[in-house]
């Protein structure tokens, strides 16, 4: 029996496949994947992950299923597993299906378990939200918790914050790309090289927000400590106010919440 098994592997399932095994949390050797696109498991190949020949394989011969295929199917591959799944624990990560949607769905003997992942897991910087309401044995939650701490930081989220804390960990990550590009850009405009343009607007995001984690202080207080009076920050946080950034981000998040 493999500790965990993987039902899709698409770019989030694939970012947190790859960082447990470079974590070390479980080897590729103790997980087995299974995708309908066969070389979406090409990029497990690295870290030795066994490749089942279907759904099911992985069902029977996993501890834990993991479930990271798109929404749309998700009905699709689990109503023919449900009595396969019977007894079985699942995580999954499918947006939308949290614990009550799973409730509906599989055999009251499957214990089950909703987590909102994102991409920086691949490089063990991620941010899971795991979903406080949930039918997994102690053990196994402790596992949950133990495997996403492995790839980055979790928080335990209650069921009807998942939506909203969910949009901000999940979508933010593109949202920071584009502001990375847009500082960048600038940047580049001034003759600052593309390359080293990213470089140190990566760089200035990542600090940023590791200060802010570590020392707790409010953001406003953070962002006075680099204001001079009359200097070059208030100068262009006034461009940015101009422009509506804030507006702009809290829109961002309304949209995201909200289809």
């Amino acid at each position: 029996m493999y500790k965990l098994g993987f039902i899709g592997m698409g770019n989030m399932a694939g970012a947190i496949a790859c960082g447990i095994a470079q974590s070390g949390f479980l080897s590729g050797e103790e997980m087995i994947a299974y995708d309908i696109v066969s070389s979406q498991l090409d990029k497990l190949d690295k870290y030795h992950f066994h490749r089942a020949e279907s759904e099911l394989e992985v069902v029977e011969k996993s501890d834990i299923v993991f479930i990271g295929v798109k929404p749309q199917v998700v009905e699709k591959v689990i109503f023919p597993l449900k009595d396969a799944l019977k007894n079985k624990a699942i995580i999954s990560i499918v947006l939308g299906y949290d614990y009550q949607k799973y409730e509906d769905l599989l055999d009251t003997s499957t214990r089950h378990i909703f987590v909102m992942p994102n991409t920086p897991a691949l490089v063990l910087s991620g941010m899971s939200l795991i979903e406080e309401t949930h039918s997994l044995t102690d053990s196994e939650f402790q596992f949950t918790k133990d495997l996403f701490s492995s790839i980055g930081s979790v928080e335990i989220v209650p069921s009807h914050l998942m939506n909203a804390a969910g949009t901000l960990s999940g979508c933010g990550p593109a949202f920071v790309y584009i502001m990375i590009e847009a500082l960048a850009d600038g940047a580049v405009k001034e003759g600052v090289p593309r390359d080293m343009a990213y470089k140190l607007a990566s760089q200035t995001v990542a600090g940023a927000g590791k200060m802010q984690l570590e020392t707790r202080l409010h953001p406003g207080i953070l962002k006075d400590q680099v204001c001079s009076p009359g200097g070059s920050t208030i100068r262009g946080l006034k461009a940015l106010e101009e422009a509506g950034i804030r507006n702009a981000f809290m829109n961002a998040i309304e949209k995201g919440c909200h289809k």
